[in-house]
């Protein structure tokens, strides 16, 4: 059967707009299948770091309290926000980042429950291919539905953050950089994502790409909007469909190449039932992609040549001396523990650097940069 995805058209961030949009692509995905009166539903939104909403990092706290409302309506008998953003995860970190991304008033308008609960456990998934399991914060666990709120952003190392990325997110912490330390290589790493993903399961999948972040995502980059909001049952075919909203191709996404290759990803959105507005009438074609795209002049190369030119061509992360306040949150944040602190100021040991780019992510300062080599930026 053909998988499903709704892309609407939404131009604002308005409360009674949103939910118009969000009840229809609800109504016609049918998620009275699996919602039953008095479950427990948590909604898993993007908060990486402590950010407003127009700054296009995180996922609008209108398109969260929108579908609160709508599965409140639906039978749903407790509705939770859990989030681990990246650093220490803790309720101090947790409500700070609430409280700046407007969550804590939305809840309180609106009745859903913001988690701060930071214990985890584990999770079996004897079926992974790079990871037989994971470490996840408890309230994904104990949800009897998980809802994915996901935002259209570009990444640095993924090249898209989308629904199946963002579950990346239910990794309490600062386990996280231990799994970048673990599977430092792009294709290893999505290999990663999709054991993740395919152990969850969410049952439906919203991306909010009213406006989303373009070039050196998913925190480094420029608010753009784009006008769209999306929805699914499956995050690869909603995945799928973001990458082509912003010109992006599918096999140049890992963790979509990554998916097709066990058969969870469909290979073309061809092979998708859209409903909703068309897909070409949505689309950004000089969406700005992040400066770690692969480079495709690689293929051509004699295979005993490419490990060499592609260490030479992945770019680095490049630390503004001059604007780092030296905070810290990048040596934290480094899974090979190449970033010190010299002087008042971070430094990275580049013999070391795995280029995941966690230090450029969790800037709060955003004075990271990833920075090509020269030849390749001509």
């Amino acid at each position: 059967m053909k998988k499903q995805v709704y892309l609407s058209a939404c131009a604002e961030y308005d409360f009674e707009t949103v939910r118009h949009v969000l009840r229809e692509q609800l109504d016609a995905l049918h998620v009275q299948e699996f919602l039953f009166p008095g479950c427990r539903v948590v909604l898993k939104p993007n908060l990486v770091l402590r950010s407003k909403p127009e700054e296009g990092m995180i996922t609008h706290p209108v398109v969260v309290a929108a579908v609160a409302v709508e599965l409140f309506e639906r039978g749903a008998g407790q509705v939770v926000v859990a989030e681990s953003p990246g650093g220490p995860y803790s309720p101090p970190l947790l409500r700070s980042i609430y409280e700046a991304g407007g969550y804590t008033e939305m809840a309180k308008m609106y009745g859903f429950a913001l988690n701060n609960d930071c214990s985890y456990a584990a999770l079996e998934v004897p079926q992974g291919r790079r990871s037989k399991q994971f470490d996840i914060i408890r309230p994904i666990l104990e949800a009897d539905v998980l809802v994915n709120i996901a935002k259209l952003k570009t990444h640095g190392m993924m090249g898209l953050s989308a629904a199946v990325k963002n579950l990346f997110g239910c990794v309490p912490g600062l386990m996280k950089p231990e799994l970048h330390c673990r599977f430092p290589e792009r294709e290893a790493f999505a290999e990663m994502l999709v054991d993740l993903c395919c152990a969850l399961k969410p049952s439906l999948n919203v991306v909010d790409g009213i406006v989303g972040m373009e070039g050196n995502g998913p925190t480094g980059g420029k608010p753009r909007f784009v006008g769209a909001l999306a929805a699914s049952r499956d995050p690869f075919a909603l995945d799928l469909v973001c990458a082509a909203l912003i010109h992006q191709s599918p096999v140049q996404v890992p963790y979509l190449r990554a998916g097709m290759a066990r058969n969870v990803c469909p290979e073309s959105v061809e092979e998708l039932i859209l409903l909703g507005t068309s897909l070409p009438s949505l689309s950004v074609p000089d969406f700005e992609q992040p400066e770690s795209c692969s480079v495709n002049f690689l293929d051509w190369l004699p295979k005993f040549l490419r490990p060499l030119a592609e260490k030479i061509a992945t770019p680095v992360p490049r630390i503004q001396q001059n604007n780092c306040v030296g905070c810290g949150k990048c040596a934290e944040s480094c899974p090979q523990h190449t970033i010190r602190m010299v002087d008042g100021h971070a430094t990275i040991d580049y013999r070391n650097c795995i280029r995941c780019y966690c230090c450029h992510e969790m800037c709060p300062k955003h004075v990271i940069d990833i920075k090509r080599f020269r030849l390749f930026r001509l």
